[in-house]
């Protein structure tokens, strides 16, 4: 998987994971990793990582972060009507690009 898959949610989008142990969680998108097609979600898929003792952190131990998710597991929810909605691209009358709700209509934000 060499090549870059086009997301269609981004850093800082709130979405709703679809299958899995946390099935029906929201939380917000910590980073995205378009060239695995990953997604790390807040709060989700936590995982527990056994470290060594280190100069940055002498102490080690036992650290709980959270792992990537495949995108396809999760949904945006769009922030005007709150409900877990697909995404369509529209042209605005000035020529930008905009993700926008299937719902209610509503432009989520403007493509750059």
């Amino acid at each position: 998987m060499s090549e870059i898959q086009k997301l269609h949610v981004k850093k800082g989008d709130t979405v709703v994971v679809l299958s899995g142990k946390d099935k029906g969680k929201k939380g917000k998108i910590i980073e995205a990793m378009p060239k695995k097609g990953k997604v790390v979600v807040e709060g989700v898929n936590k995982v527990k990582r056994h470290t060594k003792p280190t100069q940055k952190m002498p102490q080690g131990g036992i650290l709980v972060k959270e792992a990537p998710l495949h995108s396809a597991k999760v949904m945006l929810v769009c922030p005007a009507c709150d409900k877990p909605t697909r995404i369509k691209k529209t042209v605005l009358a000035s020529g930008d690009k905009a993700r926008t709700c299937k719902h209610c209509g509503e432009i989520i934000d403007k493509d750059k």
